[in-house]
């Protein structure tokens, strides 16, 4: 009888402590720090990739990370406000969008104000951008963590190299080229030297083979994609713009964590936007090989020359009033 109930006792206090354990355990698990991500992007999307192979793993100890993919829990457009009112951790977000709350981020959607991608990262981590983050973070509570590197939008049109050699703006003159619809756009469009058409990205691929257009600009990955290189015969390196985001975390979020946590995800962000980085500058590496193959002339133009033009112009119009003055001066001679 005694040995009974030294048995249950032991099985007994084993599950008891095994009960402990599984306690302890769920409790750690829901004493994670919750990052949910929302962005419009693809799970298969550079970004989202970059985040969930690096970023993801280098905070599991403390952090549960909760990716969501093509707006499905916050539209695009939305995540910063959501971030704001305390229901959304993270975001990937654009310059265009922090402009919707800060005119001066439009300084970081004009053209040739970053020159390559090595570029964004240093005017990033400049203290010129103190207080670009400092009133994010203070009016909207959201913190800038890292930059990530979209791309470069260059000049494809349909004439040969032959037929039309583009060096400066000025050969441009009488281009017909199809440019997004909005006034920034446009404008963009015109600083360049050549005459923007307003037209949707789905009607570009037959107007450009019909002639009803001499040119587009985009990204090499977009020009591979829509497969304009069948219908066009140049590719012109202006880099006119070359488009960013930024990885973006709730700062209530930030304090909530110890520095240690702090530091590993400022630096799983950093690695994040590394990865991504490198990936897309490969890609396009590449795709200068392929069109080049296709039969494309890919040849860059005086960038000087582009980029004295187009500021200019910028510095002239009202896009530059709410540019705080002397930060455009202090991202050029961050350059080359």
């Amino acid at each position: 009888m005694k040995l009974k109930l030294n048995r249950r006792h032991v099985l007994s206090a084993a599950l008891a402590a095994g009960v402990a354990i599984a306690s302890t355990t769920a409790g750690f698990a829901m004493d994670k720090l919750q990052l949910r991500l929302a962005t419009s992007g693809s799970e298969t999307d550079q970004r989202s990739v970059a985040m969930a192979e690096v970023f993801a793993p280098a905070v599991a100890d403390f952090a549960s990370y909760e990716p969501s993919y093509n707006g499905t829990i916050f539209a695009q457009g939305t995540e910063l406000d959501a971030i704001s009112r305390g229901n959304l951790e993270m975001s990937i977000t654009s310059a265009q969008e922090l402009a919707q709350f800060f005119p001066e981020f439009s300084i970081f959607t004009a053209g040739y104000v970053h020159q390559d991608a090595a570029h964004q990262v240093a005017v990033f981590n400049d203290p010129l951008m103190d207080p670009f983050k400092a009133k994010v973070e203070d009016e909207l509570g959201v913190k800038l963590l890292s930059v990530m590197y979209l791309g470069r939008r260059q000049v494809n049109l349909r004439q040969s190299k032959d037929e039309l050699t583009v060096n400066t703006p000025a050969d441009l003159a009488g281009v017909n080229l199809r440019m997004p619809g909005t006034d920034a756009w446009q404008f963009l469009g015109k600083a360049l030297g050549a005459a923007p058409t307003p037209m949707a990205f789905s009607e570009v691929y037959t107007a450009l083979s019909t002639g009803s257009v001499d040119g587009q600009d985009n990204p090499l990955p977009t020009v591979v994609d829509a497969k304009f290189f069948e219908v066009t015969n140049q590719i012109i390196l202006t880099s006119h713009l070359v488009d960013l985001n930024y990885i973006a975390i709730s700062k209530a979020t930030w304090d909530k964590m110890s520095a240690d946590q702090q530091a590993k995800v400022q630096a799983a962000a950093d690695a994040a936007a590394e990865s991504g980085r490198q990936k897309q500058l490969k890609l396009e590496g590449e795709l200068v090989a392929f069109l080049e193959k296709q039969g494309m002339s890919v040849y860059e133009p005086d960038l000087a020359a582009f980029r004295n033009q187009v500021q200019s112009m910028y510095l002239d119009s009202e896009f530059a009033a709410t540019w705080p003055e002397g930060v455009l001066d202090q991202i050029n001679a961050l350059g080359n």
